[in-house]
């Protein structure tokens, strides 16, 4: 039998696990990214996580493991093999697929682990069976990646849907990328920790100022969920916002690529999506555009912190 390792690499953690042709994950771990170093470092912390994998496993030969998939924040180009561009971690040119090739002999494939996620949905998950599927990921920022017929769009350069960063209100507020009012400013954890500030400096009182400990910079997901299960009012109005805001991008996404579904995942979507969703679903059915032909579905994943390397190691099977 065949095995592949898959890969997750976030800016605050490395995840791996050994994963069977069928998708069975056999062993996992899980390590913090290291932090203000160099992409060397990054790179050991990689190969420390892979030798662990295929230590632990001692019933799966080396031989047996055919590939390494590779799920990283970033642009990675159309071969899967070269980072052109990672914000938040040092590994922005670095060989990484290469050298991982290099040092244990065997295929390596490289893709955006928000792309990974999706194929992982695609494969075990929400959008199973799907040829045809967009992704929605809105967590600290707003990830995306697209199907169609079976393969992930890339674009020329590997940097395409980058759905996050559509431009949903002209005079909207800054995003990081340097826009005004992209997809992101509006619907992410951080958009919505600001404008919950905002609310609270114009005077309104909200729970989470007692759940967070008085601390308003930084807003966990799972203080949302709990606001929002004491019903208060700040919370509410500002996440429903965010979810109408969701359900126009869904609207204009299932223009752009009829997609038999739109996958919703992402931090917020796993503490907030029973809130969020709902909303989606009647901005999309209130469509009069595709009203008459409109069989997308809006799902939430449901491979959770699985998903990266489970679609990093379909990755690596393909040809």
């Amino acid at each position: 039998m065949n095995y592949y390792i898959g890969l997750d690499i976030g800016g605050t953690k490395i995840a791996g696990a050994l994963i069977s042709a069928s998708g069975k994950i056999l062993s996992r771990t899980k390590t913090a990214t290291p932090k203000k170093v160099n992409p060397r470092d990054i790179y050991n912390c990689v190969t420390d996580t892979i030798d662990e994998l295929i230590q632990e496993t001692r019933s799966v030969k080396p031989t047996s493991i055919k590939g390494i998939g590779v799920g990283v924040p970033g642009i990675v180009n159309t071969a899967h093999h070269h980072i052109l561009a990672a914000p938040n971690i040092a590994l922005t040119g670095f060989p990484l697929s290469s050298s991982l090739k290099r040092k244990y002999k065997k295929r390596v494939a490289m893709t955006n682990d928000v792309n990974a996620g999706l194929l992982g949905e695609a494969w075990l998950g929400a959008a199973r069976g799907l040829s045809h599927v967009v992704g929605i990921f809105p967590g600290t920022g707003v990830g995306g990646a697209v199907i169609t017929e079976g393969k992930l769009l890339l674009g020329v350069q590997g940097a395409a849907t980058e759905l996050g960063h559509m431009i949903m209100c002209i005079d909207g507020p800054l995003c990081h990328c340097g826009n005004h009012g992209c997809l992101e400013a509006l619907t992410s954890r951080w958009a919505i920790e600001r404008d919950i500030r905002l609310a609270v400096k114009a005077g309104e009182k909200t729970i989470v100022t007692e759940l967070n400990d008085g601390k308003l910079n930084m807003i966990k997901s799972r203080i949302l969920k709990e606001a929002l299960s004491e019903n208060d009012k700040v919370v509410k109005s500002v996440i429903a916002k965010a979810a109408r805001t969701l359900g126009k991008a869904a609207v204009s996404l299932n223009h752009t690529f009829n997609p038999q579904a739109i996958i919703f995942g992402g931090g917020v979507i796993k503490a907030c999506g029973d809130f969020i969703l709902p909303i989606v679903i009647k901005e999309v059915k209130a469509d009069p555009f595709f009203k008459k032909f409109n069989t997308c579905r809006i799902l939430p994943s449901k491979l959770g912190d699985d998903a990266v390397m489970l679609g990093a190691a379909r990755l690596v099977q393909l040809p």
